[in-house]
């Protein structure tokens, strides 16, 4: 008993330690992307995220198992393990501006490394009163966009699981808190967001990963795969719009932020049958994207790791 109490402590102890390095670096991380030129700062990053290709085995073979899943039938080997690499660079050269733009002040300071497409799809879903929500995914620099929705003035809720450092967890809340987004715990947000729409307010919910929420299987890459179905609930509930956004690092070294045009929900009074079939449809428009720009996705989540039966109901 003893021995297993020290074990216990000594593992809490080491995670501490962890937590309290891994908080220092990216302060320090924060501090160097202010003081070295953007582009080359990127190159670094994307240097970084090569090398953690080959030092983080676990989180590699993960990235190439779900390529492998996804891609099989239409790209060799080599094609995925080539993809693979990219994907950590990718996300090295996307962490390093999510770093960098912790100084960001204004629309303007943003605009210098973020273009915006399409604000007029939102403005049209905003003038029918009923709320907007963004449906975005874990793709590109995706932070960016709800720091381009506060710095153009509207205030988005976003929910978020939240860290288990309780130090990166203040300071991923302040920057997304910092410009008039208002970031909200996982699992504590229903009602508020209903409150939000109803009062014709903005919120941003990401769906694209497999979580400990109320969900539903849908086909994603070819495969069942439990997915979130909080978007479409709340829309067929409300009739707020569900306007559909994307995020991705371009050859111009821009974040390119593009808003589509609102997705219509079904409503046909058989709510498990909307709910599934809704669903089905937000997440063909994310698949959509994410082949557009596969190496920009987080391919080392376990997207396919629930099994049917096993989801939350």
């Amino acid at each position: 008993m003893a021995k297993i109490t020290f074990k216990k402590r000594r593992k809490k102890i080491s995670r501490k330690v962890r937590y309290y390095v891994v908080f220092r670096l990216v302060q320090f991380l924060i501090f160097v992307s202010n003081v070295v030129p953007r582009i080359a700062w990127l190159k670094f990053c994307g240097v970084l995220g090569r090398l953690a290709y080959w030092f983080a085995s676990e989180t590699r073979q993960l990235t190439v198992k779900h390529l492998t899943m996804a891609y099989q039938d239409e790209k060799s080997g080599a094609e995925i393990k080539a993809m693979s690499k990219q994907v950590f660079e990718m996300l090295g050269k996307n962490s390093g501006d999510i770093l960098r733009t912790t100084r960001v002040k204004t629309w303007a300071d943003l605009q210098k490394l973020l273009m915006m497409h399409g604000f007029e799809n939102y403005e049209a879903a905003n003038k029918k009163g009923k709320g907007v929500i963004f449906l975005t995914c874990h793709l590109g620099a995706f932070d960016l966009q709800v720091s381009a929705m506060a710095l153009l003035g509207l205030n988005p809720n976003i929910i978020g699981t939240p860290l288990k450092s309780k130090r990166l967890n203040e300071l991923l809340w302040n920057y997304r808190n910092m410009h008039g987004a208002i970031a909200i715990e996982r699992g504590r947000e229903t009602f508020k967001m209903m409150k939000v729409l109803k009062s014709g307010g903005s919120m941003a919910l990401l769906i694209d990963q497999d979580t400990k929420v109320k969900s539903r299987f849908v086909n994603f890459f070819g495969m069942p795969a439990a997915t979130p179905v909080g978007a479409t609930v709340m829309a067929m509930k409300t009739g707020a719009a569900i306007v559909p956004t994307y995020i991705y690092l371009g050859d111009d070294w821009m974040h390119h932020m593009n808003i589509l045009p609102e997705i219509p929900m079904r409503v046909t009074g058989d709510d498990e049958a909307d709910m599934i079939f809704n669903t089905q449809v937000l997440t063909d428009f994310i698949e959509e994207q994410i082949r557009k720009h596969p190496a920009q996705w987080v391919w080392m989540h376990k997207r396919w790791k629930t099994k049917p039966g096993e989801e939350v109901a």
